[in-house]
């Protein structure tokens, strides 16, 4: 299998394209800067991640930006602090200032000279649209949770996607699904037969951040620490 045998690549965003850490991190402060004993950034990440998966759970229609207000309540209520409503309707605001990795635009730019590129994000389109302008490049097909009604690790979710890009001409085998996450995106890959490449941001921390633990670790078929790794990767390939 060679990077130039795909037609398309499909992303996850938040995580992979979006340091969504870095994000969550900083809007969370108003709350960690209150906590009594303070907690390391990977245990603040890793309480994220537990009540927003289970929140995604419990209200799969509910959009991003209002999903993440409850989880903050749930944090405050977690760690013992009053919030107010208005304060956690202002972190679900915050995922427009969450910045994009250094290398993401570039390297999306060039892919785009050989791929066509789609979005697969458990996020709203208000606030994957203020993403999208960091990300400086026009994906051929954006699928937010918003509009499909359920968040991944869903297999509704991939489902949808494969049947919508059937309709842009790109088949199953002609799909790499490109994700950092390996509950949301990788184990699901797997399930419905998609080669799928890692994009491993925490190659230097322990632990899953902000993604719950996959369980059983998924396979893969490419591993990459960076975008840009992947585009150098792809320049090789080419070459070779």
């Amino acid at each position: 299998m060679k990077l130039t045998d795909f037609k398309a690549l499909t992303f996850d965003c938040y995580g992979t394209l979006i340091d969504w850490e870095t994000g969550m991190f900083e809007g969370l402060k108003p709350l960690t800067g209150r906590l009594a004993t303070p907690l390391t950034r990977d245990q603040v990440l890793e309480a994220h991640a537990r009540h927003e998966s289970s929140q995604q759970l419990q209200t799969p229609a509910k959009n991003y930006r209002d999903l993440l207000p409850i989880v903050y309540k749930r944090l405050a209520e977690e760690w013992g602090l009053a919030v107010t409503w208005d304060e956690c309707v202002a972190y679900g605001q915050s995922v427009k200032n969450w910045p994009a990795f250094t290398d993401s635009a570039g390297a999306l730019q060039y892919l785009k000279r050989h791929y066509k590129l789609v979005i697969l994000s458990n996020v709203d389109d208000e606030s994957f649209a203020a993403s999208n302008e960091k990300l400086q490049v026009e994906f051929d097909a954006i699928y937010t949770a918003e509009d499909i009604g359920s968040y991944k690790p869903s297999d509704r979710n991939f489902e949808y996607m494969l049947k919508k890009l059937e309709t842009l001409g790109i088949q199953k085998h002609e799909i790499l699904h490109t994700a950092e996450s390996m509950f949301h995106d990788h184990g699901p890959a797997n399930r419905h037969g998609l080669a799928s490449c890692w994009i491993y941001r925490r190659y230097d921390q322990d632990g899953f951040g902000a993604t719950m633990h996959p369980g059983d670790m998924p396979k893969y078929d490419f591993r990459f620490n960076s975008m840009a790794d992947l585009a150098k990767a792809h320049q090789e390939a080419l070459r070779g």
